[in-house]
């Protein structure tokens, strides 16, 4: 597809939602809306077409809508401004007899576009000129090419629409694949009216139009703490002097010590480039091809060069060192170059990261889109085997690492260790994995850890709807005011500990919401935390009892203090102790319900 977040189809009707949950389904993180009252089970409902189009539009989503055409465009003709600006936008007729590229034509429409009419077994209706008639796009080259001014791809596409020769120059080697576009039935000659470079140089003719392969890699080295500033400055003046281009740079290489340099990151995000590390003793091994090997380097790293070494191993056996080891204060720079197009991901290993993912409850309803967007970025997935299961079509692309019930420490581990290796690692909790979760054992064990690789890792903390968002939300209003949570589990915590807490939260008249009432073998703490919470407490104080919620066997009843019971109560139970100012009222239908004033009606008598 392109490298934006995952697109979402926009259904307005149930034909058009099922399409959209086939395609979907095919591309990891796709999300389906659908319009309400005429679409089911999608993961975001909305009211107004046109409000919901727009604002999709204007968040930058990809949007592919199941409806026509003519719809489309009049919901977001307002909308529209600049052709290079905006998101892609497609639109596929209901019955899948169709697939047209609206908008982002050159910027992804026409890729996604081809790539989904491939699934349904029909042609795209391409209507950009260069594409439809060559096959190419000058402004929004093939993998492996960039170009320097896509506003100059115009003239020359209108050429060669126009059956105009264009005149195509090159200072590239032999090994150089320019097929693409020799082969596409464009017409070239010397005396052509417009000009198409290929170049690895920043610097040439003003009115040709520049292709740039990615066949140069970047070696950086710097002492710990350099700043961004100063790495961008020597990059960049590196590159001015060789008069060569960044949009023919396939990486940033260095040192796996330099993982979490945040300066050498910076770089690789504004030259729009991955990072790719190499071990000491990697590096090493490009002792003989080194232009300026260092023993002060050697014994500060193990290796005798960081920028030289780092550039050779990731351009390969046959590339060549085009640029000795640059200075500044605290970095070094050194680039080379590969006779052919280089794929970053060949060589060695990429930045890993670990994601904590919250995933509420396990409805996809109540999952929040930046969790659906990082598990299905995800190379690996950590977790519970039930919350891998609840995930259902976002685990299509990923690897799963399954664990049944329990054993925490080694989830944790698995996924630190995995994300160490360069893997985008994403561990599974319910709920919110900050909430008597993942979370805290991942900083726990990295904290306790002596392993550097560990802790040079980054991690993402995504929240979730937690059992106790979850059971308010579904019982009315009772965390109102101050509130806590207490686990009764005494598994990790001594149960005088939990005692204690349980005393000094009635004192305090918080509402609390009781984690782990019970489980097979605890039955026994709910009741002693029922004896301790009567001595504060009224027996009918009002009590709120969910199971399963967000899932399949939801069930939420409401009972007073006195008569809740160790019976009534699962694994899978949250229990909502109310204060003594918890009230119960019922609603609509007899539905009963709970609530905690905030004290507005006070604020309302003193004014």
């Amino acid at each position: 597809m392109n490298d934006r977040s995952p697109p979402i189809f926009v259904a307005i009707t149930a034909s058009g939602a099922l399409l959209g949950k086939k395609l979907g389904s095919q591309i990891p993180g796709a999300q389906l809306h659908g319009l309400e009252k005429r679409v089911e089970n999608a993961d975001i409902i909305f009211s107004s077409v046109s409000d919901h189009l727009r604002q999709l539009y204007q968040d930058g989503h990809t949007i592919i809508g199941l409806f026509s055409t003519g719809i489309m465009i009049r919901m977001l003709a307002d909308c529209l401004v600049n052709k290079s600006e905006g998101p892609p936008v497609i639109s596929i007729a209901e019955d899948g007899t169709a697939v047209v590229p609206l908008l982002g034509g050159h910027h992804g429409a026409n890729e996604i576009a081809r790539s989904l009419a491939d699934t349904i077994g029909i042609k795209a209706s391409i209507t950009t000129g260069g594409e439809s008639k060559f096959g190419i796009a000058l402004d929004n080259p093939p993998t492996g090419w960039k170009c320097s001014a896509p506003e100059k791809a115009k003239p020359v596409m209108a050429a060669l629409l126009g059956s105009e020769s264009i005149a195509l120059e090159s200072d590239l080697g032999d090994g150089v694949d320019t097929s693409w576009l020799t082969e596409s039935g464009a017409r070239f000659a010397d005396d052509g009216t417009q000009f198409i470079h290929l170049t690895e140089r920043q610097t040439t003719n003003d009115t040709a139009f520049l292709l740039h392969p990615a066949t140069l890699v970047m070696g950086i080295g710097c002492e710990r703490g350099a700043t961004a500033q100063e790495i961008l400055q020597l990059a960049t003046a590196t590159l001015a002097e060789a008069d060569l281009s960044t949009k023919s740079l396939a990486c940033i290489a260095t040192i796996d010590l330099k993982e979490d340099e945040e300066g050498i990151l910076q770089l690789a995000a504004d030259f729009d480039v991955p990072v790719r590390l190499f071990t000491p003793e990697r590096l090493e091994q490009e002792t003989p091809r080194l232009m300026n090997p260092s023993d002060y380097v050697f014994e500060a790293v193990g290796c005798h060069s960081v920028a030289e070494a780092a550039s050779l191993a990731a351009s390969g056996e046959v590339g060549e060192l085009i640029v000795a080891k640059q200075k500044s204060a605290r970095a070094t720079c050194a680039i080379a170059r590969s006779p052919t197009i280089l794929d970053p991901g060949t060589a060695g290993r990429g930045v890993g990261s670990l994601s904590i993912v919250g995933i509420g409850p396990g409805d996809a309803a109540w999952r929040a889109p930046e969790a659906t967007n990082v598990i299905a970025a995800a190379s690996d997935l950590v977790g519970y085997g039930l919350y891998l299961d609840l995930l259902d079509d976002l685990t299509r692309n990923s690897k799963l690492h399954r664990y049944d019930l329990g054993h925490e420490r080694d989830r944790c581990a698995d996924a630190l260790s995995l994300a160490s290796e360069g893997k985008h690692v994403a561990l599974i909790s319910s709920g919110d994995a900050g909430i008597y979760a993942m979370a805290s054992l991942v900083y726990e064990l990295i904290d306790r850890s002596e392993r550097p690789d560990w802790q040079r890792l980054n991690i993402q903390m995504v929240p979730g709807i937690s059992a106790l968002q979850a059971a308010a939300a579904r019982s009315g209003a009772p965390l109102g005011h101050d509130f806590c949570t207490i686990s009764l589990s005494d598994l990790l915590t001594p149960w005088e500990t939990i005692e204690q807490r349980l005393e000094a939260a009635a004192a305090g008249d918080f509402v609390i919401a009781l984690y782990n009432p019970v489980s097979k073998r605890r039955t026994q703490q709910l009741m002693q935390a029922k004896e301790i919470l009567l001595k504060a407490r009224k027996p009918e104080t009002p009590i709120v009892i969910a199971h399963n919620l967000g899932r399949d066997g939801e069930a939420v009843s409401f009972e007073s203090l006195e008569n809740l019971h160790s019976d009534m109560i699962d694994m899978l139970s949250l229990v909502i102790v109310g204060s003594s100012q918890t009230r119960s009222i019922s609603g609509n239908g007899d539905q009963q319900r709970v609530y905690t004033p905030r004290g507005y009606e006070k604020k309302e008598r003193t004014k």
